[in-house]
């Protein structure tokens, strides 16, 4: 390849085209419309959860007859996970009529000494589950006052009764707020990797079809281009991801949603940018060198496909598993890897209990990894992105120049 004929420094060349793409994404009305759709659908989010989030389970009325029933109905559903809404009816009649409006899920009627509900349509599981454990102490403490004893200080007596628990291991106390965190963070990286990777890839094979390259090559060399592309988009979007996640948290704080520390909550920001950007170089190197290898837009989904796989399958494995099984050791793993660790440690991180070594690791395992791509990226986008036409080889893109 001739070298080119006007030679910029290698820091002024990749600072022009860095510029450039910043100034071009900046500017684009996709760019200012993909953040305000986020953070709106982010807030919805915070604002929904503000008012459904602590909520009652099931609601159910309690007549005069039955009213004795209350506490022991919250206490049964407390016991399965429930948490029962229980409120007091003026009469039968009324109780029915809320029953009937949905204002209610269930009415106990009779006189307190059997477990009777009229619903309007079927009785939700939880709740019937929650019946039957009343039933069940009902029927006890009859049976305990027909033998002479007392059913209070049974009950008491049984309330104490506890497992005794000794772990080698505490178990770290996750936060449910975390662990939805945790899910949103995971979804920001993986789009954020995604649409940001892929504009990359486009914009490489974008001026490889238009012979545009072939002008830029004249006065810098490919890898300059390439770092520049990478470094420019890389930044627009580390704007993008800093705009939504400061604003995103700051406002689930300041309406309530979210009750987490503001450290912890601003932590889980902190460490969604750092992995972005190790995420993004580390991936849009190689999207940038397979994207080379094509000379039409129709052609770069199938070429990046196998690099995006893996992008794909931590953020599908962290979705799926980390919310309801956080210290899964398949995770824990694969969140050290370098090619799985951009979506799956900012998720682990955000929920909490990771070990520091751990984040270090992956930290500089990634780091190291690096070099090795810009290597390995730049021989085969240096041999691929002036040969336009047919699809080039990666065995040739490999090849010394």
């Amino acid at each position: 390849m001739s070298t080119p004929s006007f030679q910029l420094g290698s820091a002024q060349a990749v600072r022009l085209v860095a510029a450039r793409e910043v100034t071009v994404r900046l500017r684009s009305k996709a760019f200012i419309w993909s953040i305000v759709a986020t953070l709106v659908l982010l807030i919805g989010f915070a604002v929904t959860m503000k008012f459904v989030g602590g909520g009652a389970d099931a609601s159910v009325g309690v007549t005069g007859q039955t009213a004795q029933l209350r506490e022991a109905l919250a206490r049964s559903g407390t016991a399965i996970g429930t948490n029962i809404d229980v409120r007091e009816v003026a009469d039968e009649a009324a109780g029915r009529a809320q029953v009937a409006d949905d204002s209610l899920d269930a009415l106990l009627v009779g006189d307190g000494s059997r477990i009777q509900v009229v619903v309007r349509n079927e009785l939700d599981g939880s709740l019937q589950d929650a019946l039957n454990v009343l039933a069940g102490q009902l029927a006890l403490n009859q049976e305990i006052d027909r033998l002479g004893g007392d059913p209070a200080q049974v009950q008491a007596s049984v309330a104490r009764a506890n497992v005794d628990v000794e772990s080698l291991e505490p178990p770290f106390p996750y936060n449910p707020q975390q662990l939805v965190l945790g899910i949103i963070a995971g979804i920001l990286i993986y789009m954020a990797l995604l649409i940001n990777g892929g504009s990359v890839a486009q914009g490489v094979v974008e001026e490889k079809s238009s012979r545009v390259v072939e002008l830029l090559l004249a006065t810098i060399r490919p890898w300059q281009l390439m770092a520049g592309k990478v470094a420019g988009i890389g930044l627009v979007g580390l704007i993008q991801m800093t705009v939504i996640g400061v604003v995103g948290v700051a406002v689930a704080l300041a309406i309530g949603s979210l009750t987490i520390s503001l450290s912890a909550a601003f932590g889980t920001v902190l460490w969604l940018i750092v992995w972005f950007v190790l995420g993004f170089v580390m991936y849009s190197l190689v999207f940038a060198a397979l994207a080379a290898l094509v000379s039409r837009q129709e052609d770069v989904n199938g070429v990046i496909t196998p690099a995006l796989m893996f992008v794909i399958l931590g953020y599908v494995l962290g979705i799926s598993v980390l919310p309801t099984d956080p210290d899964n050791k398949l995770c824990e793993v694969l969140s050290i890897v370098p090619v799985f660790a951009p979506t799956l440690m900012p998720m682990r991180l955000a929920m909490g209990g990771v070990p520091a070594w751990q984040a270090i690791l992956s930290v500089v395992l990634v780091l190291m990894t690096i070099p090795g791509l810009v290597w390995l990226s730049g021989r085969i986008y240096r041999n691929a992105v002036v040969r336009s036409g047919a699809r080039v080889k990666l065995s040739d893109a490999l090849r010394p120049a």
